[in-house]
């Protein structure tokens, strides 16, 4: 039994070491080559470690601008979604009126709707409103469809706080909107960070609507990125441009950990 007991944990621990291997092996050979010179240049030459790649992101006025965009990108995505977020959800947990789940299973129908299959109606409307061709307009596009899951996610946290905190706090000779402000809002913080974990990975990596929606300004990362590839592509740069543009979700991360994990355990409950 002992040895059966053994060999299985045996088992669990070269399966664990896999898996972290499987993770973290490419994140090193990306760093690696980060570093090196994959094309030839005049301070450098191939297979020599360099800095040039990280120095190459910011004197390349695409790669900056593309950066900045992407992040003005999740700012605007983020405060704008979560605001609007948080009165919808409480709507849809807290009160009861005609058609208010239908109206909830059509926010996530609308969710799970390819984004290519809107391009065509948000352009021309975009194109009415005068905002293609710029970060907000972007960056709106992506609220529609960050709207849904937020409202989702925080409806899930809201439904798990007792409703005698609401008529406690009502009795006690709070409004509603003070209600919200001062005693929901800090009990639902780990489902706000996880809404906006949400924005964000949507924001970063979403490309359909920055190709349709931009011609010549609010080029996001991921746009800048595939732009590298061509006949004689700079590996070395690419694998830079990969690894900087991982540092904004590694500090986000960082930053709000303990309201992720609380979270995400919540979320699991």
């Amino acid at each position: 039994m002992m040895r059966a007991s053994r060999a299985l944990g045996a088992l669990k621990l070269i399966g664990l070491l896999t898996f972290m291997a499987f993770i973290i092996l490419p994140l090193i050979q990306m760093t690696l080559i980060s570093f090196i010179a994959t094309l030839a240049h005049p301070d450098a030459e191939v297979g020599t470690l360099t800095l040039r790649n990280y120095r190459a992101i910011w004197s390349d006025p695409n790669l900056r601008a593309a950066f900045v965009n992407s992040i003005a990108y999740v700012l605007i995505n983020i405060c704008i979604t979560v605001p609007v977020a948080i009165p919808a959800a409480y709507a849809f947990s807290r009160m009861s009126f005609v058609g208010d789940k239908h109206l909830f299973l059509a926010f996530i129908a609308f969710r799970i709707t390819p984004p290519v299959v809107l391009t065509l109606p948000i352009f021309q409307l975009f194109s009415t409103l005068g905002i293609v061709n710029s970060v907000f307009g972007i960056a709106l596009a992506h609220c529609l469809f960050n709207l849904p899951i937020s409202i989702w996610i925080l409806q899930g946290f809201i439904s798990s706080i007792p409703r005698e905190m609401d008529e406690t706090a009502f009795l006690d000779g709070y409004s509603r909107p003070g209600f919200i402000w001062k005693i929901l809002l800090p009990q639902i913080a780990p489902g706000i960070a996880v809404t906006a974990f949400f924005c964000f990975m949507f924001s970063w990596v979403e490309v359909v609507f920055a190709r349709i929606l931009t011609t010549t300004n609010g080029k996001p990362i991921s746009m800048a990125l595939s732009a590298l590839f061509g006949f004689q592509t700079d590996i070395g740069l690419v694998m830079a441009v990969t690894a900087a543009s991982m540092i904004p979700g590694a500090i986000l991360l960082f930053a709000m950990r303990s309201h992720l994990s609380r979270g995400f355990k919540i979320g699991k409950v």
